[in-house]
């Protein structure tokens, strides 16, 4: 159930799809503006999941949907109405720093008719990259460019047909994991991972556990990330090594347990990945254990 603004004409190169709840005003606007500053002509698709419109944005498509659906549903829903053959998912707290950001990114995919996801580098109010919005191991990397194994999706783009041919997010993972779900299916599948360090955007640092239920939600998405897509070996490495890394990093117990417990009871069906797709991870730095 949702009600959508649609504009006419042609769509642009690349649509950029943000989602909000309206709880970020200040930040929303700030958002959609570093979008509509750009050179280049893009299409803005507003989500408000679960929330009221306010009036003030001016995006070319706004979607209302009646509750909140989840990050990755929301996301799927604004890619669902986008008409460009590219996609930008921005979070409605952060926002691209260079008005040449998009007209670049398009550049890119045209010439890398291969490369199935970008993701863009992440800086916060003072200037810093946290390591979590690094996507490969250790933080010392944030300053270089390279094909990489998974993205962050605070600002990130996606090539529609290589998206749409994957199945998308997961819209049951609601939040945590869907963008190394989604990267896990683009690698297996044969496209490869751009990550773009000459290519900026701004978003607060913040910490996950901000989130309630972050722990158990992580948990569950793992277990369903993985159930479906390592093969059997890799499967027990991948879940024996996050979970001691989530008691180390203080998750509780109780909450990780419950999260694999709720994941084995919907575990999706599993169509593990080709040991040639664990190869190509393992030489770009992350084999799927870590």
């Amino acid at each position: 159930m949702r009600r959508t603004r649609k504009t006419s004409g042609p769509g642009p190169r690349i649509a950029v799809v943000v989602l909000t709840r309206y709880d970020r005003p200040v930040e929303l606007a700030r958002a959609l503006t570093s979008v509509q500053s750009q050179d280049i002509s893009s299409q803005l698709v507003l989500v408000a999941n679960g929330a009221y419109e306010p009036g003030f944005e001016q995006p070319d498509k706004l979607v209302m949907l009646h509750k909140n659906v989840g990050i990755p549903a929301g996301r799927n829903v604004g890619a669902e109405v986008a008409d460009a053959p590219l996609i930008m998912f921005l979070d409605d707290d952060a926002e691209l720093l260079d008005p040449q950001t998009l007209a670049e990114i398009v550049r890119r995919f045209d010439a890398h008719p291969g490369m199935g996801a970008m993701a863009l580098h992440l800086i916060d109010e003072h200037g810093n990259t946290q390591r979590r919005h690094v996507p490969r191991l250790g933080d010392r990397t944030a300053d270089k460019s390279g094909n990489v194994t998974y993205f962050v999706g605070a600002a990130c783009v996606v090539r529609a047909s290589a998206f749409n041919s994957v199945g998308r997010f997961d819209a049951r993972f609601f939040y945590a994991m869907e963008e190394s779900d989604l990267a896990w299916r683009l690698l297996d599948a044969g496209w490869s991972i751009w990550y773009a360090a000459d290519l900026t955007a701004y978003h607060p640092r913040t910490t996950p556990t901000r989130h309630p239920g972050y722990a158990r939600l992580t948990a569950r998405n793992r277990l369903w990330m993985a159930w479906r897509s390592l093969p059997a070996p890799l499967l027990v490495a991948y879940l024996g090594v996050w979970t001691a890394a989530a008691i180390v990093r203080g998750a509780p117990v109780r909450d990780v347990v419950t999260g694999y417990r709720a994941g084995w009871r919907a575990r999706p069906q599993r169509h593990p990945i080709k040991w040639s797709t664990v190869a190509t991870m393992s030489l770009l730095g992350r084999p799927p254990i870590l």
